[in-house]
């Protein structure tokens, strides 16, 4: 762990960490998106991955790295008020079909990933989209100067 970038605040597993970086890179290369990890939305929910595509469009993923973590999270259809799309992301052992059919899912390992089924679009409200556009400026804007200067804040 102690070549992990300073974002990483521990309480991913190894595993959902490997397919966090095989997402952000399947999203990054094969769609022109860029990604953050770990975005707290106005809800108060936490996205794992959130994207932004070069028209704006929003996509979130969500992370499972067993089938327990599935079993017990709830919150995942709250992630729809927040998105254009709304993915599963699994690693490559995981069983995809404790999925349901209707959200979208990726593969993913350290190295890359895969779109295994496409989500359904469901446009963002436009003052939503320009709300969570501004809060994301402002948290990739934080971010990189945490990294430049990380010092107290």
């Amino acid at each position: 762990m102690e070549d992990l970038p300073p974002i990483v605040d521990l309480r991913q597993s190894a595993t959902a960490l490997r397919v966090q970086r095989g997402v952000m890179r399947l999203l990054r290369e094969s769609h022109d998106m860029a990604c953050y990890a770990e975005v707290t939305l106005r809800s108060g929910r936490r996205a794992d991955v959130l994207g932004v595509g070069p028209k704006g469009e929003i996509w979130i993923v969500e992370i499972k790295s067993s089938l327990i973590d599935f079993q017990i999270d709830r919150k995942w259809p709250e992630y729809r008020d927040y998105s254009d799309k709304f993915f599963f992301a699994k690693p490559p052992e995981l069983d995809a079909a404790i999925f349901p059919d209707s959200e979208g899912l990726i593969v993913a390992d350290g190295h890359d990933g895969a779109i295994l089924r496409d989500s359904p679009l469901t446009p963002l409200a436009p003052a939503r989209r320009k709300a969570l556009m501004l809060k994301l400026a402002r948290l990739g804007a934080d971010r990189i100067h945490g990294l430049m200067d990380p010092g107290p804040r």
